[in-house]
């Protein structure tokens, strides 16, 4: 076999397996709660205050999780391995505690490994890549995410007929067999070695002179608004739609459908060419998760649901993709303080949705408020993003 040959094989299996583990962190570890959600509340064992509360956490956990990874020194391989194994017990935990409180503190600690395991796992897997040759393939490893939702969002429904534990726990148990399947792929001896996601934090990132230090600023604000503007959908879609259509069976795979589009918009995204303008990019990627948004209101209907959950779906990951694409743009290798910034603002945006949208809509009756909310953030998001180019545009005109 040619070496050619053999670099090709090794970035597969190392794309494969970052695909496999995205999908268990952030698929199941992270979203198993959407359509776990309308389970627990059917049960009675949640109000829907409560559900937006625990998915907060969970955001929180995630923010916590992502700010923290700078400072880590572990190897990536051990990094992975250790969240994946956290993230199955934290799965199967949440069907045998059966407290508030202690659901609060599995959902925080799964929200801080799978942002542990995808900062490392990412980290480890596009340097495997680089290493072969393969710099292509990435958009393979943000597949897992999309998997991982529509496997939970498939899964979860179905072993929930037997009662949210069964739910919970069947979730861990198709982890820890996920885990063992790519578990041998993260050896120390592969890629690279060393603290996989350590990087200084440079205090420039947000004090460069001129037009990059506004676009900069600009980057981090709106990122923010892509993390509030998703969220509320991403985390009560199930609910949302059980709503709007009554005793229908459809409600059940408008989650899996978000997953599926992700898929798709991966792929599409990382072959973006890399002289068009991130901006732009990000501008129409905001206007279509503002109309997927919008569409669950003005037609609740199961050709609504559909279409919106494909619109939000397709440019999920592709906005982080443009996102980390513009930081490293403005600050180039460089760029870790700015994408830990933009990180932390996305990560705000996260926790601030469900705790805005549940307490609203219970009160109401409702979720139409907070979803219009959610998408005139998208919407001025992408407005804000497309006025930031033309500006960019007149000044080097001048």
């Amino acid at each position: 076999m040619s070496v050619n040959r053999q670099d090709r094989r090794g970035a597969w299996r190392a794309a494969l397996a970052c695909m496999v583990t995205l999908a268990v962190a952030m698929g199941l570890g992270r979203f198993a709660f959407t359509p776990m959600l309308p389970i627990m509340l059917g049960e009675g064992k949640l109000e829907l205050a409560g559900g937006g509360l625990l998915a907060s956490l969970n955001y929180l956990g995630y923010f916590l999780g992502a700010v923290s990874c700078a400072a880590i020194g572990i190897k990536a391989s051990s990094m992975v391995r250790g969240g994946l194994a956290a993230t199955a017990a934290l799965l199967i935990g949440m069907g045998l505690l059966h407290s508030f409180a202690g659901w609060g503190i599995l959902r925080a600690a799964a929200g801080v490994m799978s942002a542990w395991v995808f900062v490392f796992a990412s980290g480890w897997g596009l340097r495997r890549l680089a290493e072969t040759n393969s710099p292509t393939l990435a958009g393979v490893i943000y597949t897992g995410p999309g998997i991982g939702i529509a496997m939970t969002g498939l899964l979860g429904g179905a072993l929930g007929r037997w009662g949210s534990e069964v739910g919970w726990i069947g979730l861990g148990l198709l982890a820890v067999v996920l885990i063992g399947v790519i578990w041998r792929v993260f050896d120390d001896g592969e890629a690279a070695q060393g603290g996989g996601a350590k990087a200084p934090v440079p205090a420039s990132s947000l004090t460069a002179s001129g037009a990059d230090r506004s676009d900069a600023i600009w980057l981090v604000a709106l990122y923010g608004l892509a993390g509030f503007g998703y969220i509320i959908t991403a985390t009560f879609l199930p609910v949302i739609a059980r709503q709007a259509l009554p005793g229908s069976s459809w409600p059940d795979f408008f989650w899996p459908l978000f997953g599926a589009a992700i898929i798709p918009g991966a792929l599409i995204g990382a072959r973006a060419p890399t002289h068009w303008d991130n901006r732009l990019l990000l501008a129409a990627a905001y206007a279509l998760q503002a109309l997927g948004v919008v569409l669950s209101v003005a037609w609740p209907t199961i050709g609504g649901f559909a279409l919106g959950s494909l619109l939000l779906g397709m440019p999920f990951t592709a906005i982080t993709l443009f996102a980390m694409r513009e930081a490293r743009r403005l600050r180039g290798n460089a760029a870790a303080g700015l994408i830990g910034y933009a990180t932390a603002s996305y990560g705000v945006g996260q926790i601030i949705g469900p705790l805005f949208a549940a307490p609203l809509a219970q009160r109401t009756g409702s979720f139409q408020q907070p979803l219009l909310v959610a998408a005139a953030a998208l919407a001025l998001g992408a407005v804000l993003f497309a006025v930031v180019w033309s500006k960019s545009r007149r000044a080097m005109a001048l």
